[in-house]
Protein backbone atom coordinates (compact mmCIF):
# COMPACT_ATOMS: atom_id res chain seq x y z
CA UNK A 1 0.00 0.00 0.00
CA UNK A 2 2.90 2.11 0.57
CA UNK A 3 3.68 4.16 -2.39
CA UNK A 4 6.85 6.61 -3.48
CA UNK A 5 6.53 10.16 -3.88
CA UNK A 6 7.00 11.04 -7.24
CA UNK A 7 4.61 12.51 -9.97
CA UNK A 8 3.20 8.95 -10.55
CA UNK A 9 1.73 8.87 -7.19
CA UNK A 10 0.06 11.45 -7.24
CA UNK A 11 -1.98 10.84 -10.85
CA UNK A 12 -2.98 7.56 -9.33
CA UNK A 13 -4.45 9.80 -6.34
CA UNK A 14 -6.27 12.19 -8.55
CA UNK A 15 -7.09 9.24 -10.96
CA UNK A 16 -8.68 7.53 -7.80
CA UNK A 17 -10.68 10.35 -6.58
CA UNK A 18 -12.13 11.09 -9.83
CA UNK A 19 -12.90 7.31 -10.87
CA UNK A 20 -15.28 7.33 -7.75
CA UNK A 21 -17.41 10.04 -8.88
CA UNK A 22 -18.24 7.88 -12.38
CA UNK A 23 -18.60 4.81 -10.55
CA UNK A 24 -21.81 2.55 -11.67
CA UNK A 25 -24.48 3.50 -9.43
CA UNK A 26 -25.25 -0.33 -8.25
CA UNK A 27 -21.49 -0.07 -7.09
CA UNK A 28 -22.59 2.13 -4.48
CA UNK A 29 -26.40 1.67 -3.65
CA UNK A 30 -27.61 -0.68 -1.02
CA UNK A 31 -27.01 -4.44 -0.86
CA UNK A 32 -30.39 -6.04 -2.48
CA UNK A 33 -32.08 -8.24 -0.23
CA UNK A 34 -30.95 -6.34 3.28
CA UNK A 35 -34.12 -6.15 4.55
CA UNK A 36 -34.55 -9.39 4.74
CA UNK A 37 -31.97 -10.51 6.64
CA UNK A 38 -32.05 -11.73 10.33
CA UNK A 39 -31.37 -9.14 13.05
CA UNK A 40 -28.40 -9.72 15.02
CA UNK A 41 -26.44 -8.30 18.09
CA UNK A 42 -23.99 -5.63 17.21
CA UNK A 43 -20.96 -7.64 18.53
CA UNK A 44 -21.91 -11.07 16.48
CA UNK A 45 -21.99 -8.15 13.29
CA UNK A 46 -18.92 -7.22 13.93
CA UNK A 47 -17.19 -10.28 14.58
CA UNK A 48 -15.45 -10.93 10.98
CA UNK A 49 -13.98 -7.59 11.24
CA UNK A 50 -11.99 -7.91 14.38
CA UNK A 51 -9.14 -10.25 12.72
CA UNK A 52 -8.95 -7.51 9.63
CA UNK A 53 -9.29 -4.06 12.08
CA UNK A 54 -5.12 -3.94 11.76
CA UNK A 55 -4.97 -4.04 8.41
CA UNK A 56 -8.06 -1.66 8.10
CA UNK A 57 -6.43 1.29 10.56
CA UNK A 58 -2.87 0.50 8.67
CA UNK A 59 -4.70 1.71 5.45
CA UNK A 60 -6.61 4.35 6.54
CA UNK A 61 -3.18 5.97 7.97
CA UNK A 62 -1.44 5.47 4.97
CA UNK A 63 -4.26 7.25 3.03
CA UNK A 64 -4.85 10.05 5.67
CA UNK A 65 -0.50 10.77 5.08
CA UNK A 66 -1.43 10.90 1.09
CA UNK A 67 -3.81 13.46 1.77
CA UNK A 68 -1.28 15.97 3.30
CA UNK A 69 -0.36 19.07 1.70
CA UNK A 70 0.99 18.91 -1.57
CA UNK A 71 3.63 21.94 -2.18
CA UNK A 72 3.63 23.35 -5.13
CA UNK A 73 7.40 23.39 -7.07
CA UNK A 74 7.49 26.93 -7.81
CA UNK A 75 5.82 27.81 -4.55
CA UNK A 76 7.38 30.85 -2.68
CA UNK A 77 6.78 31.97 1.21
CA UNK A 78 6.66 35.21 2.77
CA UNK A 79 10.04 36.96 3.48
CA UNK A 80 8.54 38.23 6.57
CA UNK A 81 8.02 35.60 9.06
CA UNK A 82 5.40 35.97 12.60
CA UNK A 83 6.26 34.69 16.23
CA UNK A 84 3.70 31.70 17.01
CA UNK A 85 6.38 30.67 19.97
CA UNK A 86 8.51 32.15 22.61
CA UNK A 87 9.92 35.53 21.56
CA UNK A 88 9.59 37.19 24.46
CA UNK A 89 13.56 37.02 25.42
CA UNK A 90 14.90 33.48 26.64
CA UNK A 91 13.32 32.48 30.04
CA UNK A 92 11.50 30.31 31.85
CA UNK A 93 8.13 31.91 31.98
CA UNK A 94 5.04 30.13 30.00
CA UNK A 95 5.66 33.21 27.20
CA UNK A 96 9.46 32.20 27.11
CA UNK A 97 11.34 29.49 25.79
CA UNK A 98 14.94 28.33 25.96
CA UNK A 99 17.09 26.77 23.35
CA UNK A 100 14.18 25.31 21.49
CA UNK A 101 15.17 22.24 19.89
CA UNK A 102 12.44 19.81 17.57
CA UNK A 103 9.11 20.99 17.36
CA UNK A 104 5.38 19.29 15.90
CA UNK A 105 2.58 21.00 15.00
CA UNK A 106 -0.80 19.39 15.05
CA UNK A 107 -3.95 18.99 12.69
CA UNK A 108 -5.21 22.01 14.54
CA UNK A 109 -2.12 24.13 14.12
CA UNK A 110 -1.26 23.52 17.89
CA UNK A 111 2.87 23.48 18.00
CA UNK A 112 4.49 21.19 20.65
CA UNK A 113 8.21 22.38 20.94
CA UNK A 114 11.16 20.54 22.77
CA UNK A 115 12.01 23.50 25.22
CA UNK A 116 15.29 22.03 25.70
CA UNK A 117 16.83 24.46 28.46
CA UNK A 118 14.27 24.27 30.43
CA UNK A 119 13.67 20.87 30.45
CA UNK A 120 10.36 20.71 29.05
CA UNK A 121 7.43 20.47 26.21
CA UNK A 122 5.66 23.26 25.35
CA UNK A 123 2.14 23.44 24.01
CA UNK A 124 1.32 26.55 22.15
CA UNK A 125 -2.40 26.82 20.94
CA UNK A 126 -3.04 28.51 17.49
CA UNK A 127 -2.63 32.65 18.54
CA UNK A 128 -2.23 32.00 22.03
CA UNK A 129 0.38 34.45 23.73
CA UNK A 130 1.14 32.17 26.45
CA UNK A 131 2.02 28.42 25.78
CA UNK A 132 1.39 25.24 28.75
CA UNK A 133 3.59 22.47 29.59
CA UNK A 134 2.78 19.48 27.93
CA UNK A 135 5.55 17.26 29.68
CA UNK A 136 8.22 17.77 32.05
CA UNK A 137 9.26 21.37 33.41
CA UNK A 138 9.87 19.67 36.62
CA UNK A 139 13.48 20.86 36.55
CA UNK A 140 16.16 19.17 35.07
CA UNK A 141 16.43 14.92 36.13
CA UNK A 142 15.98 11.46 35.23
CA UNK A 143 12.43 10.62 37.53
CA UNK A 144 9.67 9.58 35.58
CA UNK A 145 8.22 13.15 36.24
CA UNK A 146 11.77 15.13 34.67
CA UNK A 147 13.44 15.60 31.03
CA UNK A 148 17.24 16.98 30.77
CA UNK A 149 17.37 18.42 27.07
CA UNK A 150 14.65 17.06 25.54
CA UNK A 151 15.23 17.10 21.81
CA UNK A 152 12.30 16.00 19.82
CA UNK A 153 8.57 15.41 20.20
CA UNK A 154 6.19 13.38 18.32
CA UNK A 155 2.17 13.20 18.89
CA UNK A 156 1.13 9.57 19.00
CA UNK A 157 -2.33 9.88 18.12
CA UNK A 158 -3.08 6.29 18.39
CA UNK A 159 -2.34 6.18 21.58
CA UNK A 160 -2.68 10.16 22.70
CA UNK A 161 1.04 10.46 23.98
CA UNK A 162 3.86 12.52 23.15
CA UNK A 163 7.16 10.94 22.37
CA UNK A 164 10.21 12.55 23.45
CA UNK A 165 13.68 12.37 22.83
CA UNK A 166 15.33 13.34 26.20
CA UNK A 167 18.61 13.74 25.04
CA UNK A 168 20.37 14.59 28.65
CA UNK A 169 18.96 11.27 29.78
CA UNK A 170 20.01 9.02 26.62
CA UNK A 171 16.28 7.66 26.63
CA UNK A 172 13.09 7.97 24.71
CA UNK A 173 9.84 8.48 26.69
CA UNK A 174 6.01 8.44 25.99
CA UNK A 175 4.19 11.58 27.99
CA UNK A 176 0.73 10.43 27.93
CA UNK A 177 -1.49 14.10 26.69
CA UNK A 178 -4.36 13.82 29.45
CA UNK A 179 -2.78 12.73 32.49
CA UNK A 180 0.64 14.33 31.86
CA UNK A 181 2.50 13.94 35.08
CA UNK A 182 5.18 11.88 34.50
CA UNK A 183 6.45 9.64 31.67
CA UNK A 184 6.86 6.04 30.58
CA UNK A 185 10.72 5.31 29.29
CA UNK A 186 10.26 3.10 26.02
CA UNK A 187 14.02 3.40 24.85
CA UNK A 188 17.22 3.45 26.90
CA UNK A 189 20.48 3.93 26.60
CA UNK A 190 20.65 6.01 23.27
CA UNK A 191 22.22 8.99 22.38
CA UNK A 192 18.38 10.45 21.24
CA UNK A 193 18.11 13.08 18.90
CA UNK A 194 15.30 13.56 16.16
CA UNK A 195 12.74 11.12 16.15
CA UNK A 196 9.98 10.33 13.56
CA UNK A 197 6.98 7.28 13.35
CA UNK A 198 5.55 5.63 10.03
CA UNK A 199 2.09 4.45 9.33
CA UNK A 200 3.30 0.57 11.06
CA UNK A 201 3.82 2.83 13.98
CA UNK A 202 7.82 1.97 13.80
CA UNK A 203 9.84 4.63 15.29
CA UNK A 204 13.18 6.03 14.23
CA UNK A 205 15.77 7.66 16.61
CA UNK A 206 18.88 9.00 15.87
CA UNK A 207 21.47 7.79 17.57
CA UNK A 208 23.74 11.08 17.46
CA UNK A 209 26.78 9.52 19.37
CA UNK A 210 26.62 6.38 17.48
CA UNK A 211 26.38 8.07 14.32
CA UNK A 212 23.16 6.05 13.28
CA UNK A 213 19.60 5.89 12.81
CA UNK A 214 17.91 3.17 14.26
CA UNK A 215 14.16 1.51 13.87
CA UNK A 216 12.02 -0.10 16.28
CA UNK A 217 9.13 -1.89 15.43
CA UNK A 218 6.18 -2.31 18.30
CA UNK A 219 7.10 -3.89 21.19
CA UNK A 220 11.44 -4.19 19.79
CA UNK A 221 13.67 -2.60 22.96
CA UNK A 222 17.02 -2.50 20.76
CA UNK A 223 16.38 -1.68 17.12
CA UNK A 224 17.77 -2.07 14.10
CA UNK A 225 20.41 0.40 12.41
CA UNK A 226 18.80 1.79 9.29
CA UNK A 227 21.35 4.39 8.33
CA UNK A 228 24.68 4.75 9.32
CA UNK A 229 26.06 2.24 12.26
CA UNK A 230 29.74 2.19 10.44
CA UNK A 231 31.35 4.42 12.82
CA UNK A 232 31.70 8.05 12.54
CA UNK A 233 32.44 9.30 9.04
CA UNK A 234 31.96 10.71 5.56
CA UNK A 235 31.96 7.10 3.19
CA UNK A 236 28.46 6.56 1.95
CA UNK A 237 27.74 3.92 4.49
CA UNK A 238 28.49 6.64 7.58
CA UNK A 239 27.37 9.74 8.87
CA UNK A 240 28.89 11.89 11.51
CA UNK A 241 26.75 13.24 14.39
CA UNK A 242 23.36 13.25 12.61
CA UNK A 243 20.56 15.16 14.17
CA UNK A 244 16.95 14.95 12.04
CA UNK A 245 15.54 11.99 10.67
CA UNK A 246 12.05 11.99 8.11
CA UNK A 247 10.03 8.58 6.57
CA UNK A 248 8.93 8.99 3.17
CA UNK A 249 6.02 6.75 2.21
CA UNK A 250 8.44 4.05 0.75
CA UNK A 251 10.30 3.81 4.20
CA UNK A 252 13.31 5.34 2.59
CA UNK A 253 15.27 7.28 5.37
CA UNK A 254 16.27 11.12 5.04
CA UNK A 255 19.21 12.04 7.69
CA UNK A 256 21.13 15.58 8.71
CA UNK A 257 24.18 13.97 8.26
CA UNK A 258 25.08 17.34 10.15
CA UNK A 259 28.92 17.33 10.41
CA UNK A 260 29.43 16.37 7.32
CA UNK A 261 27.39 19.12 6.11
CA UNK A 262 24.94 16.98 3.89
CA UNK A 263 21.55 15.76 3.73
CA UNK A 264 21.70 11.62 3.11
CA UNK A 265 18.62 9.04 1.87
CA UNK A 266 19.00 5.53 2.45
CA UNK A 267 16.84 3.36 0.80
CA UNK A 268 15.16 0.01 2.97
CA UNK A 269 17.53 -2.27 3.42
CA UNK A 270 20.31 -0.38 1.46
CA UNK A 271 23.81 -0.96 2.71
CA UNK A 272 25.09 2.69 1.67
CA UNK A 273 23.12 6.32 1.14
CA UNK A 274 22.68 8.88 -1.18
CA UNK A 275 23.38 12.47 -1.47
CA UNK A 276 20.23 14.17 -1.85
CA UNK A 277 21.53 17.84 -0.47
CA UNK A 278 25.13 19.32 0.34
CA UNK A 279 28.17 17.25 0.59
CA UNK A 280 30.45 19.85 -0.65
CA UNK A 281 31.97 20.80 2.56
CA UNK A 282 30.68 23.14 4.98
CA UNK A 283 29.84 26.78 3.25
CA UNK A 284 27.55 28.99 2.20
CA UNK A 285 26.95 28.99 -1.41
CA UNK A 286 23.93 27.30 -2.84
CA UNK A 287 25.69 23.94 -3.67
CA UNK A 288 26.86 23.89 0.65
CA UNK A 289 25.42 23.33 3.64
CA UNK A 290 26.49 24.18 7.05
CA UNK A 291 25.72 22.25 10.11
CA UNK A 292 22.23 21.41 8.74
CA UNK A 293 19.62 19.75 10.98
CA UNK A 294 15.91 19.03 11.12
CA UNK A 295 14.68 17.74 7.02
CA UNK A 296 11.57 17.36 5.64
CA UNK A 297 11.01 15.94 2.00
CA UNK A 298 7.34 16.55 0.20
CA UNK A 299 5.37 14.66 -2.17
CA UNK A 300 7.66 15.62 -5.24
CA UNK A 301 10.78 14.13 -3.40
CA UNK A 302 12.16 17.96 -2.73
CA UNK A 303 14.13 17.96 0.58
CA UNK A 304 14.09 21.05 2.65
CA UNK A 305 16.53 21.67 5.78
CA UNK A 306 17.12 24.04 8.01
CA UNK A 307 20.41 24.78 7.23
CA UNK A 308 21.40 25.68 11.14
CA UNK A 309 24.95 27.59 10.84
CA UNK A 310 23.60 29.51 7.38
CA UNK A 311 20.66 30.89 9.66
CA UNK A 312 18.45 29.78 6.57
CA UNK A 313 15.76 27.35 5.31
CA UNK A 314 16.94 25.76 1.94
CA UNK A 315 14.84 23.49 -0.85
CA UNK A 316 16.69 21.22 -2.97
CA UNK A 317 14.56 19.17 -5.47
CA UNK A 318 15.11 16.02 -6.88
CA UNK A 319 18.39 15.01 -8.16
CA UNK A 320 19.41 19.00 -7.98
CA UNK A 321 23.32 19.72 -7.61
CA UNK A 322 22.51 22.90 -6.17
CA UNK A 323 19.58 24.49 -3.91
CA UNK A 324 17.20 27.55 -3.17
CA UNK A 325 16.85 29.90 -0.37
CA UNK A 326 13.49 30.28 0.77
CA UNK A 327 13.75 31.67 4.34
CA UNK A 328 16.01 33.52 5.79
CA UNK A 329 19.77 34.16 4.31
CA UNK A 330 19.67 37.81 5.46
CA UNK A 331 22.22 37.89 8.22
CA UNK A 332 22.03 36.00 11.56
CA UNK A 333 19.30 38.24 13.85
CA UNK A 334 15.98 38.73 15.33
CA UNK A 335 14.48 40.38 12.28
CA UNK A 336 11.19 39.32 10.75
CA UNK A 337 13.37 38.24 7.83
CA UNK A 338 16.00 37.10 9.77
CA UNK A 339 17.07 33.59 11.51
CA UNK A 340 19.43 32.51 14.39
CA UNK A 341 20.62 29.36 13.76
CA UNK A 342 17.65 27.32 13.05
CA UNK A 343 17.45 24.23 14.10
CA UNK A 344 13.51 22.50 12.98
CA UNK A 345 10.91 23.33 10.37
CA UNK A 346 7.23 21.57 9.64
CA UNK A 347 4.46 22.40 7.29
CA UNK A 348 1.40 22.93 8.59
CA UNK A 349 -2.32 21.74 6.30
CA UNK A 350 -1.79 24.97 4.80
CA UNK A 351 1.65 25.07 3.49
CA UNK A 352 2.92 27.46 5.98
CA UNK A 353 6.36 27.09 7.08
Amino acid sequence: MATGCGEETIAQRILRISDIAQEPLEFIAPIGGYEEMPLVSLEIAVEPLVPILPAVQSQAYVAKQRCLIDIDPNAKWAQNGITVAGGNGRGSGTNQLDYPDGLYVDDDQTLYVADRDNDRIVKWQYGATNGKVAAGGNGSGNGAHKLHWPRDVIVDKERDSLIISDGGNQRVVRWPRQNDTRGETIISNISSFGLTMDENGSLYVVDYGNHEVRRYKIGDTKGTVVAGGNGKGNRLDQLSNPTYVFIDRDHSVYVSDTWNHRVMKWEEGAKQGVVVAGGQEKGNSLIQLTGPNQVVVDQLCTVYVADCSNDRIMRWPNGATQGSVIVGGNGRGAQSDQLDRPTCLSFDRHGNL
